[in-house]
């Protein structure tokens, strides 16, 4: 059977030609008249076989058949953007990851080359803005991952209300990644009307318990049984010590017997680790992640492409997406924990009639893994060893840590009985109170955060018998509702509580936003309130028969060690007096109490 019998125009005919294909796939030749005839679609096929394909090319066609009356094709609109700012988004197309957004995209730019469909992408990991002004400039066609799409219907800059076809592609890994209610949110901003198609390498009993509540008597797709794996594909298992693998690989590649390969590895951490090791052994590495930039993603997978780089190391989420034109080897370097994603990963080689290898390289912590995956292909994998690599039978089976490194490289896992440390803030001696001599400005005060209770406090020195160095001592606790402080710079006279301070007991120097006058009385600054350890008490202050006196209402600063405060209020201008720096300003009358004026 070839193309010209599926119903497709003379235009997408020719764009199929050009890329060389002759003959659908079964899953073509099965889709491609389901949809041209509107209906719903439940497809099943392995990866590989052209699903993408398989709904793009109806797709396009659909969108020309029926496009509103009065509006111009994508390659006849004007430039100045007025036909194409009124252009709704006709078809929506879910995938789970960033490069499988960007294959399903180039996919339609491709078939539709003699007859333009205007389409984008949305996805996370970029700049947002960019994004607004491709929908902003009229796409018919957007796809897009799930969470990247809900945050441009948060701000408003995409309307799904006029939504005729949505496709779900990888269905199954989108369910596996945790979309489900990101997808149900997505379903409640489309019309009710409209055409859904549902495509899956994977038939688990989740999918179809979805598709149920989806699709309307859907038509159903199943080239072959569920989860089986491509039959272009040789598969192979080498056992091997969990310490040897990287070597056993190094050894496969330096050798020939691999030239070009994507290695899968259970996590991020590993994937870097390993790239990091081919890179010391002499072999071009590039690793490929969800923690990687989309440029680093597009930087390193054009390298691959190009024959650059000769392993591109992957996690299961990143190699979704990846389409690689005859890739010759798969490399599982530690098997998947979930027997499905085998399947996966070994369908990025033989595809598009190319036949491929799988390789596992599998320790004695992966015997059950490795029987799991069996349970799911109906059949034995073939197990080879490798001369000098054949494993020690007397190393015992270990657990196998999902977020392990390399068999048992890397560190091993959090409990959740051993929180991360966090970092505390050191709590210091704001900078306006002053020092006594010998004792640190901004020491750490008892009560501040990361401070034990108990720690001694700025003040005295004394002699730790058993060593005889000096260290801070505890000073005794400050009368209730005022704040233990440090005495001024300057003075000689020990800090005590609830004792008045000497008349000449001044600072040597103003501290910051003061100045002093000829009497040597600071003044405060603008807008502080400030007493000074000399003087009568401020009107309007409660001093109780013992301790230290109260600060006024609303105002929680005042000195420990002195018992009667005054208050120092910015002088006036007075003309004929000046003071040290040069500004006009009263003598400071002690005897006269007083509030600051701020």
């Amino acid at each position: 059977m070839s193309f010209d019998g599926l119903g497709l125009t003379p235009d997408l005919l020719r764009a199929v030609a050009d890329q060389g294909y002759t003959e659908p796939t079964p899953v073509q030749a099965a889709a491609i008249p389901l949809v041209l005839e509107r209906r719903d679609l439940l497809a099943n096929a392995q990866t590989g076989t052209g699903k993408t394909a398989a709904f793009v090319l109806p797709i396009v066609q659909i969108l020309h058949a029926t496009r509103p009356a009065g509006a111009l094709p994508a390659s006849q609109e004007s430039r100045n953007g007025r036909d194409r700012a009124h252009r709704p988004v006709r078809v929506l197309v879910l995938a789970p990851t960033r490069e499988l957004a960007i294959q399903v995209e180039e996919s339609v730019r491709t078939y539709g080359a003699h007859r333009p469909i205007r389409s984008t992408t949305i996805y996370g990991g970029v700049g947002f803005d960019p994004q607004v002004r491709k929908l902003r400039a009229g796409a018919e066609l957007v796809v897009a991952t799930p969470g990247r799409l809900l945050d441009h219907v948060r701000q408003g800059t995409i309307d799904l209300s006029h939504v005729e076809i949505l496709v779900l592609d990888e269905a199954d890994r989108m369910l596996d990644m945790g979309f489900l209610p990101d997808i149900r949110r997505i379903l409640d901003l489309l019309p009710r009307e409209r055409q859904s198609l549902l495509f899956s390498a994977t038939f688990s009993d989740e999918i179809r318990r979805f598709a149920s509540g989806l699709l309307r008597e859907p038509a159903t797709v199943q080239v072959a049984p569920r989860n089986t794996a491509a039959e272009l594909v040789r598969q192979v298992a080498y056992p091997v010590d969990r310490e040897r693998k990287r070597e056993l690989l190094s050894h496969l590649i330096k050798s020939g017997r691999i030239y070009s390969a994507l290695v899968f590895t259970r996590t991020k951490h590993g994937a870097n680790h390993l790239a990091e090791q081919l890179e010391r052994d002499g072999i071009n590495a590039a690793a490929i992640h969800g923690n990687k930039s989309q440029a680093q993603r597009v930087r390193a997978l054009s390298m691959f492409k190009a024959n650059k780089v000769a392993v591109l190391v992957a996690t299961d989420i990143a190699a979704r997406g990846i389409d690689i034109d005859s890739l010759p080897h798969v490399v599982n370097f530690e098997l998947p924990m979930v027997a499905e994603d085998y399947v996966h990963r070994i369908g990025r080689t033989g595809r598009a009639g190319v036949d491929g290898e799988a390789i596992s390289l599998v320790c004695v912590d992966e015997a059950r893994l490795l029987r799991d995956i069996e349970v799911v292909l109906g059949h034995r994998i073939p197990s080879e060893v490798i001369e000098g690599f054949a494993p020690d039978p007397r190393i015992r089976p270990e657990p196998v840590l999902k977020r392990s490194g390399q068999g048992r490289q890397g560190p091993a896992p959090r409990h959740a009985f051993q929180p991360r440390r966090q970092p505390v803030p050191e709590f210091r001696v704001p900078s306006f109170h002053a020092a006594a001599p010998g004792t640190r400005i901004g020491a750490p005060v008892p009560g501040a955060p990361g401070v034990r209770t108990g720690a001694p406090m700025p003040g005295r020195q004394v002699e730790r018998p058993e060593t005889g160095r000096p260290t801070f001592a505890p000073a005794p606790f400050a009368p209730r509702g005022s704040r233990p402080q440090a005495p001024y710079a300057g003075s000689e006279r020990p800090w005590r509580p609830n004792a008045p301070q000497a008349a000449g007991d001044r600072p040597s120097s103003p501290m910051p936003g003061e100045r002093f006058s000829r009497d040597g009385g600071p003044h405060a600054p603008s807008g502080e309130r400030r007493y000074h350890p000399a003087g009568p008490m401020p009107t309007g202050d409660r001093r109780p028969d013992r301790g230290a006196p109260h600060a006024p209402a609303g105002d929680r600063r005042h000195h420990p060690a002195a018992e009667e405060h005054v208050a120092v209020r910015r002088p006036e201008r007075v003309a004929g007096r000046r003071s040290e720096h040069g500004s006009s300003a009263p003598r400071h009358d002690r005897s006269a109490p007083h509030r600051a004026n701020g």
